[in-house]
């Protein structure tokens, strides 16, 4: 990849959120070759056909959000997703391809009274933070040229997300009775792609600072504010009952967690900014309608 702006991506999960949204972003700037795959075209049965999909793209880097998706949409991540990670590491480290793979916030518990950054070790004991930990230690065991991104859990106006998951239940007349005791930092799939068409820009210059980096909004939330301010946008499209987002009653006691990102590391290697995810929720649901 030394000395040129661009670069041959092979996206594994095109079919995901952030992978749709990747695609089309990078059709408006035009400046890299992409090789989409679908998720289920990612579903090798062994090591020698994850390493031909990997040797056939003939890609400089491989761009992986098919466990992120997974997790964000609330599917179950198998042993053997995290063995094609494996698969995948062991290709890209074989034909010095890089490995940008996209994990999570989910890999932490909330349980510091701070923002995470990249050298706090995962300890979120639930089975998905469980999975995605260890899918980001078979990836930097493996691959030497990579690079892990853990994002704020991604929305979208299509796909399954923090936003089709709730506009579904109240379009159909359900209430959603949301906590208010997890904080977060969520991202707009269309800026996780704006963060790794960055990433992918500046490698193409022969910047290679491999290791993990953080990128959340800039502005933090509850799925319970998400929801209210969800709900103010898509009521010029819909009309909800007054009850259609209502606030669960916590324990009395009970600990806020806090699973929000610190990304000064992303910021200061690579010269990424946080924007708000308030931002991007009106066209976003505005889409979502036009749509249905």
């Amino acid at each position: 990849m030394g000395g040129t702006s661009t670069v041959r991506v092979l996206i594994l999960g095109s079919d995901t959120p952030l992978g749709m949204a990747l695609i089309h972003r990078q059709a408006l700037l035009g400046r890299h070759e992409i090789v989409p795959m679908s998720r289920s075209a990612c579903r090798w049965k062994s090591e020698r056909h994850a390493k031909k999909s990997v040797v056939r793209a003939h890609s400089d880097i491989v761009v992986d959000v098919r466990i992120e998706a997974a997790g964000d949409g609330g599917l179950q991540i198998q042993e053997l997703d995290l063995q094609r990670c494996h698969w995948v590491a062991k290709a890209c480290q074989r034909t010095d391809t890089a490995y940008l793979y996209v994990s999570s916030s989910r890999v932490f518990s909330g349980q510091l009274d701070r923002s995470y950054v990249e050298q706090d070790a995962p300890d979120n004991e639930e089975a998905v933070g469980l999975l995605l930990a260890r899918a980001e230690h078979v990836v930097g065991d493996a691959c030497v040229r990579h690079l892990i991104l853990r994002l704020g859990p991604i929305f979208s106006y299509e796909g399954t997300n923090l936003i089709t998951q709730m506009l579904g239940p109240l379009r159909e007349g359900d209430s959603l009775i949301l906590d208010n005791n997890l904080r977060g930092c969520p991202v707009a799939a269309d800026d996780g792609a704006r963060v790794i068409l960055a990433l992918l820009d500046q490698l193409g210059t022969g910047l290679e600072p491999w290791g993990i980096y953080h990128y959340g909004s800039s502005d933090t939330t509850t799925y319970y504010e998400f929801a209210e301010a969800l709900l103010a946008s898509a009521s010029q499209f819909f009309e909800f009952s007054a009850s259609a987002v209502q606030l669960e009653r916590e324990p009395e006691g009970l600990k806020p967690l806090n699973r929000t990102l610190n990304c000064s590391k992303i910021r200061n290697t690579f010269a990424i900014r946080q924007v708000p995810w308030r931002s991007a929720i009106g066209d976003l649901v505005k889409h979502y309608y036009e749509q249905q």
